[in-house]
């Protein structure tokens, strides 16, 4: 069957997506234990270090809004390229700064290219993953991203042994390697399976007003301002100056969260498409709030892994509902909405590591960790109003 790869129905644009998240995801991972460190270098306060992940996130915010444009400008395959492209001028440009300034406008750089991709690629997914294997699709490809973020410190932290710039050499050449990948193996353009032709195209207010969607970006709030924010920015320092560790240990005890995670991808994309997309993302919310909270209690590095393991299964679950029930709001046409839905994900990037970086100033990571799990705590609570009969929508749309 033609774009089909095995039995298990998902498209060949999925299994290449994946791929590509993984591969630029192991990249990130890879500078995940040397970037805050390698700030410190210029002497940077907590609320600094906070700003270098945070400034990532505000350039893919502004930078949301045009994604969808540029992907139908250029069509979502050169879309996506040129977004890994621009990323990787921007991570050898950070690596060559000379002050702590310089590396804030590389990083800021990097957030235009990472929207640019980011926001295509999820378009492109959308639109062509059928309704019923939504779930599994977006595990695929979220899973790639959240395994290569957990994978990928672990070659960091011995790459960090070499100097703490040569992560980020690793992390250029790998987007290049992404970007010659999907010129070769992408379509040019999504295109809408047959059935969704049939169906009149949802207004962005409509898609706004679905509980479904405002669900899915309280959910992605609180995975932006925990998973992407404060957990990248401050394990690493929990790691150092808490418990007096090497920066490899932060590589090992991500890679071994990696092993639990990975273990949940498969069954957290079949639960999203089997029971529906409501009871998944309570799940992973509490899952994730109760291992969030718990992250600075750890008294040595092996409770860390195994909180970080726990957490890692929650993250599996996020990575999977959310954007299914994206997909089902917008009936897998994407455009401005998904764009929405990734600049909430950069809200929560943003404002997480500013603020934890301010509480760690005057208070404890305890409490600046516990303020994320809050939030993910309330995307549970959010998914819960969801009715489960419009949750079960996409199984009676997919049958008819």
């Amino acid at each position: 069957m033609k774009n089909r790869l095995n039995a298990s129905g998902l498209p060949r644009t999925t299994w290449v997506l994946s791929v590509t998240a993984l591969l630029v995801a192991v990249g990130f991972g890879v500078v995940i234990p040397v970037l805050t460190p390698f700030a410190k270098t210029f002497e940077a306060t907590n609320f600094q270090l906070g700003l270098v992940v945070s400034l990532f996130a505000a350039a893919r915010l502004v930078t949301s809004p045009f994604a969808p444009a540029i992907g139908r400008r250029l069509g979502e395959r050169n879309a996506i390229t040129v977004g890994v492209l621009i990323v990787a001028v921007s991570t050898v440009a950070t690596a060559l700064a000379p002050t702590l300034q310089i590396m804030l406008i590389a990083r800021g750089l990097g957030g235009i290219g990472s929207a640019t991709f980011t926001i295509s690629a999820i378009n492109l997914l959308l639109a062509t993953a059928p309704e019923h294997l939504r779930g599994r699709a977006s595990g695929l490809y979220q899973g790639g991203f959240l395994l290569g973020n957990m994978t990928g410190p672990a070659l960091g932290g011995l790459l960090s042994g070499i100097s703490l710039q040569a992560p980020f050499y690793f992390y250029a050449v790998m987007l290049v390697v992404c970007a010659g990948f999907t010129v070769t193996m992408l379509p040019a353009r999504a295109t809408l399976p047959p059935a969704a032709h049939k169906r009149t195209p949802r207004r962005f207010r409509e898609v706004i007003r679905d509980i479904r969607y405002q669900a899915a970006c309280m959910v992605a709030l609180g995975q932006g301002w925990q998973s992407l924010g404060v957990r990248n920015a401050f394990i690493p320092l929990f790691v150092t100056e808490a418990l007096l560790l090497e920066t490899y240990w932060t590589g090992i005890a991500f890679a071994i969260a990696a092993v639990a995670q990975t273990a949940m991808l498969l069954p957290a994309g079949n639960a999203t498409d089997r029971i529906g997309r409501r009871p998944v993302m309570i799940v992973s919310g509490i899952v994730c709030g109760v291992a969030a909270i718990a992250m600075p209690f750890s008294s040595n590095i092996w409770v860390l892994v195994l909180v970080l393991c726990v957490y890692g299964v929650g993250a599996a679950m996020q990575g999977t509902a959310p954007t299914a029930a994206v997909g089902d709001a917008t009936q897998g046409r994407g455009g401005p909405p998904v764009a929405a839905f990734s600049m909430v994900t950069d809200l929560g990037s943003i404002f997480g590591p500013l603020v934890a970086g301010v509480v760690l100033d005057v208070w404890s990571f305890q409490v600046a960790f516990a303020i994320g799990g809050v939030i993910l705590f309330a995307g549970a609570v959010y998914a819960a109003f969801i009715p489960r009969a419009l949750d079960r929508e996409f199984l009676a749309i997919s049958r008819s």
